[in-house]
């Protein structure tokens, strides 16, 4: 039975080939990046040093060593938030974060950070902008976090001019970019975004293990792990340059390895015709399911901006057996509350949750004429 893939939100596959070569090639090359004067050491070096540059060249920074690199998202987005915030800060978020902002924020609220989540819209889980600033200027606040797109329902957080209202009202942005980094056209310093999280396995089409946290310069941050850099290892105190500040320990050189190639693959390809496929395959995908009897779909329409995720549910079938029976059919989707059980009671789905359906870049339109096919036969069967 082949395997219909569709579960690109939690982490994309297949990969670019170029991915699983650079992977292989740098598992058997040895050598540590910081770690040597050995061809190795250095050939490691050129590599972290190249995959920076490039993540810089993607987004359209001009310094790359404001990329620090993490394990994943969620590591990205504690380093933001506990190196920024202290007791008496004031946050506002919205309510279709994912638990890798809401639980960090839930631990710094016991520590007196004053959190307030802004309510998005039942219908299409874009939370208001206008509602996003009454928040931020009803007292001071120091941080916004936004989810640029959410992982449940795709729903597109507008990012056009918030930005620099936040530098204009003096207040950090945080983005949560981990369902738009590779599927959108992404400029960080036109959008004034000063803080920017995303995982490299997801759309940036790289290994698991790999992720990276922008800093905009003038952002202080203390760093959440100590120890050493490779460099100024003569001094007992933590660097304070930026990127070694916050990447103590041994780098993943076969994750960023295989993370530079994705972004080679990325860079040649265009993130515009990545965008324009997947959001062809988006809304071929909702205006099949629209036709099948007893599908309710959720957030946004296939006409309005939106992500790559588009959850649904089937009238008189639990998701979680309807993910089971798909599965028993080749088929990989993702079923339950997808770690956001915030966004799912803002639209009213809650606590059962959703059938999520993620094509990808390699998905093509036969794929999801497919799925249809197979969900609009479970319906039947049932």
């Amino acid at each position: 039975m082949n395997l219909l893939y569709l579960d690109n939100a939690a982490t994309s596959h297949p990969k670019p080939e170029a991915v699983y070569q650079a992977v292989d090639a740098a598992l058997r090359s040895g050598g540590s990046a910081g770690r040597g004067s050995h061809q190795q050491g250095i050939s490691a070096d050129r590599e972290i040093f190249s995959t920076r540059e490039l993540l810089a060249e993607l987004f359209g920074v001009a310094s790359s060593e404001r990329f620090i690199f993490t394990a994943n998202a969620t590591q990205a987005l504690n380093t933001a938030l506990f190196g920024l915030l202290k007791p008496g800060d004031r946050v506002v978020t919205t309510s279709m974060e994912h638990n890798a902002v809401t639980r960090p924020l839930r631990a710094l609220q016991d520590q007196s950070v004053e959190i307030v989540k802004v309510p998005a819209d039942a219908q299409t889980g874009v939370t208001a902008t206008a509602d996003i600033q009454t928040a931020c200027l009803a007292a001071p606040t120091r941080l916004l976090v936004v989810n640029h797109a959410s992982n449940v329902f795709g729903s597109l957080q507008p990012l056009d001019g918030l930005g620099r209202w936040c530098r204009q009202q003096g207040i950090i942005l945080l983005v949560d970019g981990s369902q738009t980094a590779g599927l959108l056209p992404i400029n960080l310093d036109e959008l004034a975004i000063d803080l920017f999280a995303a995982p490299g396995h997801k759309g940036l089409l790289g290994p698991q293990g790999t992720g990276f946290l922008y800093v905009h310069q003038g952002i202080e941050l203390r760093p959440l792990i100590y120890g050493g850099t490779g460099a100024n290892s003569h001094s007992s105190q933590q660097p304070d340059v930026l990127p070694e500040r916050f990447e103590s320990g041994t780098f993943n050189i076969p994750g960023l390895s295989g993370l530079g190639a994705a972004l080679r693959f990325l860079l040649a390809t265009g993130v515009e015709q990545i965008r324009t496929h997947e959001s062809r395959l988006v809304c071929r995908l909702i205006n099949g399911l629209t036709q099948i009897n007893g599908v309710q779909l959720y957030g946004p329409s296939a006409q309005q901006a939106r992500g790559s995720a588009v959850s649904f549910t089937l009238e008189g079938i639990d998701p979680s057996t309807a993910g089971y029976l798909l599965d028993q059919r080749g088929i990989a989707v993702r079923t339950g509350l997808h770690c956001s059980p915030d966004s799912h009671r803002s639209c009213g789905t809650f606590p059962t949750g959703t059938i999520r359906v993620s094509p990808g870049f390699f998905t093509t339109e036969k794929q999801i004429d497919d799925f249809i096919e197979q969900v609009g036969s479970l319906k039947l069967t049932l």
